[in-house]
């Protein structure tokens, strides 16, 4: 999909990129599942739509209503995304692990939405006091009298996900979510041939905009996983035909090393990273053993899921999430209340701050407004330096610096080092409370294997000892057998640092 010099979408409104897409080429797939085979092309698409469109007005659901996803299944899930964007009304995925048999906890979970309907692939709790739609509602729905006038006003609302603190509320237009759609699909070269393999939850933006919006802006396909399988994963890639896949770090990890007679298909040409920080030595390794490039991007759901990204045709530099694209990105100096003044590679570290047509102007709630200047930038919470050529690389979030006595310490420098020795699989480095220092940093980290740690942990404590001052040395060491994480694979780190219950060996750093 070409982009006007302003970088203006071809499109104004989902519904009209879906009428488009199914008078131009009615039988072109859109949308497979990974599981069943099951296959929705853009024509069948849009008489779903139709579809889902009578059942809203026929159950009095306003245009422009905040609606509730609450699908399980990945094809009825996107299909009712995109109904409710072609209806102009607005989307909230909701994590399908909800229980919704408890009214009450639904509600609470859900109240900062402001939902006027929740549509579902179960049953309305008991005592639910707002409209609830099920499947069975729309299959049985005469769509004879359906409203062909387009409205356009909707758009996405979403919870951010919640790792700077208490979860806030975007809410994202129709207009900025096709904008970051069309460069995506143009930064992937992606045409009616490609097809995607998307294994991300379909709640958050990655999967919604990177997958979903961007596979129909550039009116190709994509296949969409129930979740990530490592069984047989290569073996599927195969016989999906997929050409590029929508990851993030966790699922590169488990699939970096081939097992016995897996072969990688020769069609893939690339592996998109996002959502967390992708470690240098975890890319080497899986480009190295697979043969496919790795582009490791960064976004945020505040700027409608892309900031930056590597270039998929030119250079690629590890360890940076490319330059800004279609944004503006600024680094700013720390305060003097951050005492630190730290330089990498002659570029003085900062907060990264963004604005530009894909990000928002305000949070859909009171409390957050110095989150943005008078001038449109927002603190993305993200320190980070820009290199010469533009490149982005960040260092941490600016609440995860660890204050050892006035020495700022930032967690990812340490965590990269450690993930380069041998049966890694993650580590993480938090602050603990000191009553000397204030802060120390303590390393938490996950092995392959889940016996003989002393050994292995013994060869972290010659590699810090290395290459770190003592005093930005973690003090101590905790070997943990899994690490709690977000549903695409973003470790906790604020769970992780009270969680005591999965230690399997402690050893301190001297």
């Amino acid at each position: 999909m070409a982009l006007d010099e302003d970088l203006t979408p071809a499109f104004d409104s989902v519904r009209s990129l879906l009428e488009h897409r199914a008078a131009t080429a009615p039988e072109s797939t859109y949308l497979l599942s990974a599981r069943d085979g099951r296959r929705l092309s853009y024509g069948e698409l849009l008489a779903r739509v139709a579809t889902w469109r009578e059942v809203f007005r026929s159950n009095d659901v306003a245009t422009g209503a905040r609606i509730g996803i609450l699908i399980g299944d990945p094809i009825d899930f996107a299909t009712a995304f995109i109904a409710v964007l072609s209806d102009g009304s607005w989307a909230a995925p909701l994590d399908p692990t909800i229980d919704a048999t408890n009214a009450q906890q639904f509600e609470r979970r859900t109240a900062n939405l402001h939902l006027a309907v929740a549509v579902s692939d179960r049953d309305a709790p008991l005592g639910f006091k707002f409209p609830w739609i099920t499947g069975r509602d729309v299959e049985n729905q005469d769509t004879s009298n359906t409203d062909t006038a387009a409205t356009f006003s909707g758009g996405l609302i979403l919870s951010s996900s919640g790792t700077t603190g208490t979860p806030k509320v975007v809410a994202l237009s129709e207009q900025q979510l096709l904008y970051a759609a069309t460069l995506i699909a143009q930064h992937n070269r992606l045409s009616p041939e490609e097809r995607g393999f998307n294994p991300l939850p379909l709640w958050h933006i990655n999967a919604e905009v990177v997958g979903l919006l961007a596979t129909m802006v550039a009116g190709a396909s994509l296949v969409l996983d129930d979740r990530f399988h490592r069984s047989d994963f290569w073996k599927l890639i195969d016989e999906c035909e997929a050409t590029w896949i929508n990851a993030v770090p966790a699922i590169i990890s488990r699939v970096a090393a081939l097992n016995d007679g897996e072969k990688v298909p020769a069609r893939l040409r690339f592996v998109r990273s996002a959502s967390a920080p992708l470690p240098p030595a975890l890319l080497t390794t899986f480009e190295s053993n697979t043969g496919v490039a790795v582009i490791e991007s960064y976004g945020m759901t505040e700027a409608a899921s892309q900031i930056c990204v590597n270039p998929l045709e030119g250079l690629r530099k590890i360890g940076s999430v490319g330059p800004p694209v279609g944004v503006d990105l600024r680094i700013t100096p720390l305060e003097p209340t951050d005492d630190v003044t730290l330089d990498v590679s002659t570029c003085a570290v900062g907060h990264v701050e963004i604005r530009g047509p894909s990000v928002i102007t305000r949070y859909d709630a009171q409390g957050y407004e110095d989150r943005f200047d008078a001038e449109g930038w927002l603190k993305t919470g993200d320190l980070g330096y820009l290199d010469d050529g533009g490149y982005l690389f960040l260092v941490g979030r600016s609440d995860d610096v660890i204050n050892r006595g006035g020495e700022k310490i930032f967690p990812r420098e340490i965590e990269d080092l450690v993930l380069t020795t041998p049966d890694v699989v993650a580590a993480v480095v938090v602050g603990a409370p000191d009553e000397v220092f204030g802060q120390v940093p303590v390393l938490f980290v996950q092995f392959e294997a889940s016996t003989a740690f002393d050994e292995r942990v013994d060869g972290i404590i010659a590699e810090l000892k290395e290459n770190f001052a003592r005093a930005r040395r973690p003090v101590r060491i905790l070997v943990v057998e899994s690490f709690p994480s977000h549903a695409t694979g973003k470790i906790q780190r604020r769970a992780l640092a009270d969680n005591t219950e999965t230690v399997l060996m402690a050893r301190d750093v001297v």
